[in-house]
């Protein structure tokens, strides 16, 4: 009997309720393109069938019966009394299949306890069962998780630019021949083209990512339809068949659970997830390479899908073809998202903390940081005199001119597809203005962060700058004139700013100011209705 004949028989078998030795309430059939599960009701066996897709080799028994082992040993790292063993199944002299040691091993099966289809994610979502809570508890797993994963130099190296550029480039080689036909080809080009242009030119944020030991041994297909909140958390079905879906930066596994709750409709509460890892994790730079992920795992649904659409009826093709033109949208948003660049604009009042907040989430998003104080002692050479407000170098003239030269120089890094920070007070309505004409100029995304603490902090601050030399010149007696000229922000619309009480610990505030940022930016960018240029 060949090993196609031997493997139907099997089936056969687990199909029939009296088959098992355990009481079932029943017995239901689900097929992929690489396993056979059986539901019993209490146990779920899993047979893995005997193909070889190149990134997956199941033909021999011997290979079969690892990757079962394999499968059981990595899953249990996500979930609790799940994963029972790998369970070999016999054939006698006669041909009859047993789970009883009778015959020869002819097929090995994963035994799992069967969870809740109510308890699944994906289900709980579509119904609004997942609270609040569950998503931040869901978060911190998983940074809990990506703690304890394993790392090496080996899996270090799947963090790398050519690493990740040979898995996109294989995904868009793959699609290539559905294009036409299938896909807006004006979209997809502005996929391939944004994503190899942010592996060219953010080489030193994915290095970052490595430095930081982002980089480790995941899960691989984190999806919402493999997570369940069941007897706490569980999480199944990681890939166990090829290291290299599963390597990589935790930013890639957490980019397809957004992709996917994005795909159902779910954006909000994956904004939660991830500020609840992010927090849990102190990864803030995961929003740095989060749409770049994302893209890159909406491709590759795309791709499945693709593959899949021959032999389906015409109302599963229709379903199919909806499914692809979906996730191309989504890869596109993704892509205009990370493409466009960003003038971050960092004001307030002195002594608010907009310098630090601003050196810190420079180093985050690896950009360019500019302030004002600098281009001052470079533009006018004069020694400040700080005794009295707004003479000598801080003339209106003067002053001006620096954020005219400030704006100038962010303008050079927009124009050049390059986000960008302007760290100054912006006191007045006219350089705001300024600044928002600058981006809208260069086709950017902008955002005004005001920095505000008490007055009784901020004296405190002026007062430390007595003793401790800094580039800003603000003093204490300055301070009640720089209220009495700050104009109201509120002239700035919502969308584009945020209001950051500085005062508290500064990891805390800067995780706060890239989740707003970056949630500020996916409601100014959704559903994109028109072709690149």
């Amino acid at each position: 009997m060949n090993a196609s004949n031997v493997f139907e028989t099997v089936c056969l078998a687990f199909a029939d309720p009296a088959f098992y030795p355990h009481p079932v309430s029943g017995v239901e059939r689900l097929d992929t393109h690489i396993s056979a599960v059986f539901l019993t009701g209490r146990w779920v066996y899993k047979l893995k069938k005997s193909v070889d897709f190149g990134f997956l080799d199941f033909r021999t028994l011997e290979a079969r019966k690892y990757f079962c082992e394999m499968e059981i040993l990595l899953n249990r790292r996500l979930s609790q009394d799940i994963y029972d063993s790998a369970v070999p199944v016999y054939m006698d002299a006669d041909g009859r299949i047993s789970l009883e040691p009778k015959g020869n091993v002819v097929e090995y099966a994963v035994r799992m306890k069967q969870l809740s289809d109510e308890r699944c994610m994906a289900s709980m979502l579509l119904d609004d069962r997942v609270s609040a809570d569950q998503l931040a508890d869901l978060g911190k797993y998983l940074a809990d998780f990506y703690a304890r994963s394993e790392r090496n130099p080996e899996i270090d190296a799947f963090g790398s630019i050519e690493k990740v550029g040979f898995n996109v480039e294989e995904n868009f080689q793959q699609v290539a021949p559905y294009v036409e036909g299938l896909l807006n080809p004006h979209r997809w080009e502005h996929i391939c083209k944004t994503s190899r242009t942010f592996l060219r030119d953010r080489g030193n944020l994915f290095q970052k990512r490595i430095y930081a030991g982002r980089i480790c041994d995941g899960h691989g297909d984190l999806r919402t339809e493999h997570v369940y909140f069941q007897d706490g958390i569980q999480i199944l079905d990681c890939i166990e068949f090829n290291d290299r879906f599963r390597y990589g930066d935790v930013a890639v596994d957490l980019a397809f659970l957004h992709m996917d709750m994005e795909y159902r409709e779910y954006s909000e509460k994956s904004q939660e997830l991830l500020c609840a890892y992010v927090d849990q994790a102190d990864d803030p730079q995961l929003y740095a390479v989060l749409d770049f992920y994302s893209a890159y795992r909406a491709v590759v649904r795309l791709k499945v899908s693709c593959f899949t659409l021959d032999g389906l009826n015409p109302e599963a093709t229709a379903l199919m073809r909806k499914a692809i033109s979906r996730y191309q949208d989504l890869a596109y948003e993704y892509a205009l998202r990370f493409s466009r660049p960003t003038l971050w604009v960092f004001c307030g009042l002195p002594a608010t903390g907009k310098s630090s907040l601003a050196q810190e989430v420079q180093s985050i998003l690896d950009i360019t940081w500019l302030q004002s104080d600098k281009i001052r002692r470079q533009e006018l050479s004069q020694a400040p005199d700080i005794t009295v407000y707004g003479q000598g170098i801080y003339r209106p003239e003067s002053r001006d001119l620096i954020y005219r030269r400030l704006l100038e120089e962010a303008g050079k890094c927009l124009k050049s597809g390059k986000s960008v920070i302007v760290d100054a007070t912006f006191s007045k309505s006219r350089w705001r203005e300024n600044a928002l004409r600058i981006a809208d100029d260069c086709e950017s995304d902008i955002l005004f962060v005001e920095c505000r603490c008490s007055e009784d902090e901020i004296v405190n601050r002026l007062r430390q700058r007595e003793i401790t030399q800094g580039l800003s010149d603000a003093r204490l007696q300055h301070l009640p004139d720089m209220i009495r000229e700050f104009e109201p922000m509120e002239t700035i619309e919502e969308q584009y700013r945020i209001t950051i009480d500085a005062q508290g610990a500064v990891s805390q505030t800067v995780h706060q100011i890239v989740a707003q940022g970056y949630d500020r930016k996916c409601a100014r960018i959704k559903q994109p209705i028109k072709n690149p240029a």
